[in-house]
């Protein structure tokens, strides 16, 4: 529908969704902040975080009755350029939220407050990349400088995954390459199942796959160049990437060790990090590449699964580890998964832990 509208892209059909459709998408989010936990909702940086949706939610909400003239089209461009600012450090700003909660809690998180602060994390970063991809799309086709080139909005009709992954191998081995001064090498093997000998094109938005692939990178190198580095040979990082009839595969596998079964699940907590926790002041940044708030896959699951695909991982103990990630093949099944708000949510937040019987 994304692609649709946007070849067929016309200012006021656009300025009328939006100014619709944005006010349910953050009036959703806005409820969801009001029904965390009394504890975190107290975080000065959480106070922030809704403080900023109140005032997006006021801005485009100033446009409902107006006429869809020249001029109010421009000041609408940017107001979504100013609330797409204004919102860009909501990921971190969360983050810090939840690490005031737990210093003040001197590290614990009751499992009930950590099980809502999981399950409204996910749908508020969800909406957050469905609010940012409306407003991308609109600001880039209907901007001060119009978009030329195959892409339609942020969406490349022929995205190459192949060249994203090299894309997003070159960044994370720089990053590698100045903190462990070596990195492993890369292979790629491609496979079209469907066009034999063709390359792989898929309809994506190259930036939501690079954004995937670079945190797989960065998690691959660390693994990889913390149990070998001190050998002379570093055994590369393999990626396939294969199309199928319904879905487009590109799996990571790396030698770096791999972890426990039974840490697997954690990796897709937030705030869960085997990497140093970052620095409060953006002034004293540690050179390390997967210095991180521990946000990096849970999020990068949450691009996969926008258009309804997903981000998978798979570990051999002792050996290493595979990353799949899913994509639609067709874009025709490649919709928005968004989070509603409805009595189904708000019931969560008031969920106790289940407790485990034999089966899980």
């Amino acid at each position: 529908k994304i692609i649709h509208a946007g070849l067929n892209a016309c200012p006021t059909k656009s300025y009328v969704f939006l100014r619709k459709e944005l006010p349910v998408r953050l009036a959703n989010i806005m409820k969801e902040i009001t029904l965390l936990p009394e504890s975190l909702l107290r975080m000065p940086s959480v106070g922030l975080v809704s403080a900023w949706y109140v005032k997006s939610f006021e801005e485009v909400l100033a446009f409902e009755k107006t006429e869809p003239s020249g001029d109010n089209l421009e000041k609408f461009c940017q107001s979504l350029i100013k609330i797409r600012e204004r919102h860009s450090d909501v990921v971190q700003t969360m983050a810090q939220g939840i690490l005031e909660l737990k210093e003040s809690r001197n590290g614990h998180i009751e499992p009930s407050t950590e099980l809502s602060m999981q399950y409204f994390l996910d749908r508020l970063y969800m909406s957050r990349i469905s609010i940012r991809m409306l407003i991308n799309q609109h600001t880039i086709l209907f901007g001060e400088i119009p978009q030329s080139g195959r892409h339609v909005g942020c969406i490349d009709p022929l995205c190459d995954p192949h060249m994203v992954v090299r894309d997003a191998y070159e960044n994370a081995r720089f990053m590698c390459d100045q903190y462990y001064l070596a990195s492993p090498e890369l292979e790629v093997i491609e496979h079209n199942d469907q066009e034999h000998g063709k390359p792989i094109k898929i309809v994506y938005v190259p930036s939501h796959l690079y954004h995937m692939l670079f945190e797989l990178f960065k998690n691959s190198m660390r693994a990889v160049m913390e149990y070998h580095g001190a050998q002379d040979e570093i055994p590369p990082l393999q990626v396939t990437i294969v199309k199928g009839k319904e879905d487009i595969c590109v799996k990571m596998s790396d030698r770096g060790g791999g972890i426990p079964r039974s840490q697997v699940g954690q990796l897709f907590k937030y705030m869960y990090s085997t990497a140093p926790q970052p620095p409060k002041s953006k002034s004293d940044l540690p050179l390390v590449p997967l210095a991180g708030y521990g946000y990096g896959l849970p999020i990068s699951r949450l691009y996969a699964r926008y258009f309804h695909g997903d981000l998978a991982l798979f570990s051999c103990e002792g050996y290493g580890s595979d990353a799949v990630i899913y994509l639609k093949a067709l874009s025709d099944e490649a919709n928005e998964l968004l989070p509603i708000f409805n009595k189904t949510s708000s019931r969560f937040y008031k969920a106790t832990v289940p407790t485990g019987d034999w089966s899980n």
